[in-house]
């Protein structure tokens, strides 16, 4: 889906709306169906600019901060064609607006996430910024009295040819306003980029580092109260009776709120909170979902999976040869549910008042936000007003509204502002999961035993049927076959399928990589065991395989080269490779790992080589890179969320264990150099890892694992 999302937003035209907002110069790229603004303020506009009368320079931007960068790459974009120094830029949330700031790789929604950020505002940001010197340069000619093109710029500067007269930005911002904004402007080639492309020191860091980043967890506003909550923990349950009498004698309690499925107490501060909480001892009716286990989960995907599913990609006629080969492999895979476990639990502030409602938060979706709080309060939409913060974790929890929607609900209830903050174990035990996948696979081979046909039925729920209802069509869900319905290996007879099965009240949601997470497991892992029957290298199998594939190929050499493969490693010791391509990037990894004598695997160190096209800040690809690793360690080794009695039973990091410091593997990451539109980074470093150490145990002890996380049992030496 995104992908041809992206071809087609590099054939937009865009305009560019301008003007003056108390003195300076406003201006933003907009689709061609909205107008532009004619007052003194910009109404419809994707990503705007602002230059004050100083010639310092603000990005509102569309796209939110989660520790991904984007709050340092976009302004980049901006500031290479504006020809404008970085340490001149600052950045500001954008207000809640699908039609302002609606994201166009994923349907002009305002949303963070899927590895957009770059590849969606690549081009309208620096078309933004171009139009603004543009605009700028034009002011000075018309000052001095000269052509526009006898004119250059320095670092926010105009200066004529001699270099006798100079302008500062913020000397023209009030004229510039004034000129007709140009028709079409013309964008640096590569080859001039001065800050694209270069390491830049991160404009978040600052405030990170001494205190003083506002989190949705810091926001106080005054009069405000603490609230904290326990919902039913059977998903469906409702809440039957608590404590009031108790709760309401607990030193520091102010109130106590009674919702559908949960009871919310409000003190003074969390503390007070908290301990109310625990006096309440509330009691849930818990509903038809009170003995789901997750047994009971896997057998019906596992029946599901004995019917046909609708049809992702049909190529050749895969189940005629399969059915007529005399020699094929067949293989079942299962990956489980995953939480999210945000270093920032889940946390809203909302304040109602005379003049609507304002709410305090973190979100991927601000604009979805407001309209969830508007139809719970009965407000209209421009009564609420969204005050977006820094995000301490996102990784698609907070693509979701529950915790936003539930804090509204408590301040309904309440005379003053409320800040509800959910305990760690409520954050887990109430998240919304990634999907329980469990995959059919086959192909069939020839003499050589390379796959002339292959066969993917993917069994599981479908986050677009309940997130973005219109996009699941046909029964698909674009999310479930990513990484499956366009791997990169080129076999003649292709077929890919989509079993839709909703596990029993249970939500499901995006993860860091989703679909991709699931599916390159399961492909890379069948890779390697069709490699491995054939007897063949891993990566020579792969290289024959990416004949027609030369981006992909290219990581795979390289990556095979960097990691030294095929050169011998210890006892118990061994190297797995994945190679994937998705979110726009083409990436192969390589993990050595070790095996004890008990089980344990221990991964050692993880090379990575992509190719995600033009790189805006190599800084930022390489420390998403680390944590993208970093995540999917610790989901293949321990990232399970399991059910029994209806109840999530994992609820803290000592249940829901994560990669501590002194265990991370040493990465090395490899960028190549490419002119390629840009990729997303934020996800492939996790979706590609599973494989990897997988891959790497089965060299290392020949145990060959098709379920995670890893099950130290099965390799406990005899």
């Amino acid at each position: 889906m995104n992908k041809h999302v992206m071809a087609d937003l590099s054939r937009r035209k865009f305009l560019i709306a301008s003007a003056a907002v108390g003195g300076g110069l406003m201006i933003g790229y907009v689709p061609t169906s909205l107008a532009r603004a004619d007052n003194d303020s910009i109404t419809s506009l994707d990503a705007f600019i602002r230059i004050d009368r100083q010639g310092k320079v603000t990005i509102v931007s569309p796209m939110i901060e989660m520790g991904h960068g984007t709050y340092t790459s976009l302004p980049m974009l901006v500031a290479e064609e504006l020809d404008v120094d970085m340490a001149n830029v600052t950045v500001d949330h954008a207000p809640p607006s699908d039609a302002l700031y609606g994201n166009p790789a994923l349907g002009n929604v305002q949303v963070t996430g899927a590895s957009t950020s770059v590849r969606a505002f690549y081009l309208p940001l620096r078309k933004a910024g171009a139009a603004a010197r543009a605009m700028l340069v034009a002011a000075a000619a018309e000052k001095w009295g000269m052509a526009p093109d006898t004119l250059k710029t320095e670092l926010g500067f105009v200066v004529d040819a001699s270099g006798d007269r100079r302008l500062s930005y913020g000397e023209l911002a009030d004229a510039a306003a004034k000129i007709p904004v140009p028709a079409d402007v013309a964008l640096k080639d590569p080859s001039q980029f001065r800050i694209i492309g270069t390491p830049a020191k991160r404009l978040d860091v600052k405030g990170k580092v001494d205190g003083s980043a506002a989190f949705g967890i810091d926001a106080k506003v005054p009069g405000m109260k603490v609230a904290t909550v326990a919902a039913s923990p059977v998903f469906g349950g409702k809440l039957s009776s608590f404590n009031e009498e108790a709760v309401r004698k607990t030193p520091g309690v102010v109130d106590v709120v009674r919702l559908d499925n949960a009871v919310a107490v409000i003190g003074d501060h969390y503390w007070a909170a908290k301990t109310g909480l625990e006096a309440a001892a509330p009691v849930f009716d818990e509903g038809p979902h009170a003995n789901v286990t997750t047994a009971d989960v896997v057998a019906a995907l596992v029946k599901a999976s004995e019917r046909t599913g609708a049809i992702a990609k049909n190529e050749g006629d895969a189940a005629k040869v399969l059915s007529a080969a005399p020699r094929k492999m067949e293989a079942t895979y299962e990956a489980p549910f995953l939480a999210h476990a945000t270093m920032e639990p889940m946390n809203c502030t909302v304040s109602l008042s005379d003049t609507g409602c304002d709410v305090w938060v973190g979100t991927q979706i601000p604009a979805i936000c407001q309209q969830v709080v508007a139809k719970a309060l009965d407000l209209p939409v421009d009564k609420v007003r969204i005050h977006n913060h820094l995000l301490g974790g996102g990784f698609g929890r907070r693509l979701e509204a529950d915790f936003v929607l539930q804090a509204a609900l408590v301040a309904k209830n309440l005379k003053y502002p409320v800040k509800v903050i959910w305990s760690r174990e409520e954050d887990i035990q109430h998240d919304i999961y990634r999907p329980y996948y469990y995959d059919r696979i086959a192909a069939a081979l020839d003499d050589e035993g390379m796959p002339v046909a292959w066969s993917h039925r993917i069994v599981g729920s479908s986050i677009f049927a309940r997130w973005a209802p219109p996009l699941f069509k046909d029964g698909i869900d674009p999310d479930a076959i990513d990484g499956a319905a366009d791997m990169p290996y080129a076999i003649e007879n292709f077929r890919v399928e989509f079993v839709r099965e909703e596990p029993p009240g249970i939500l499901t949601g995006f993860w860091r990589g989703v679909g991709a997470t699931h599916n390159v497991y399961v492909i890379e892992s069948f890779i390697d065991e069709l490699a491995a029957a054939a007897k063949k290298d891993p990566v020579e199998y792969r290289r024959a395989l990416l004949q027609k594939n030369p981006r992909a190929l290219h990581v795979l050499n390289r990556a095979a080269e960097i990691s030294n493969w095929g050169k011998p490693l210890g006892p118990r010791q061994g190297r797995g490779v994945s190679v994937q391509q998705a979110f726009g990037t083409y990436m192969c990894q390589v993990a050595e790992v070790t095996v004890t004598k008990t089980g344990e695997v221990k991964v050692d160190r993880v090379f990575v080589v992509l190719d995600t096209g033009v790189v805006v800040n190599p800084d930022t690809v390489v420390a998403q890179m680390q944590s993208g690793v970093i995540f999917g360690v610790t989901a293949v080794l321990w990232g399970e969320i399991t059910l029994d009695k209806g109840r999530v039973q994992q609820s803290n990091f000592d249940t829901y264990r994560i990669l501590r410091i002194d265990e991370a593997p040493k990465i090395e990451v490899e960028i190549l150099k490419s002119d390629a539109h840009p990729g997303g980074i934020g996800e492939p470093g996790t979706s590609g890892l599973a494989p990897a150490v997988l891959n790497a145990v089965y060299e290392a002890t020949g145990v060959r694992l098709r379920k995670t996380p890893i099950d130290s049992e099965l390799l406990r030496e005899a």
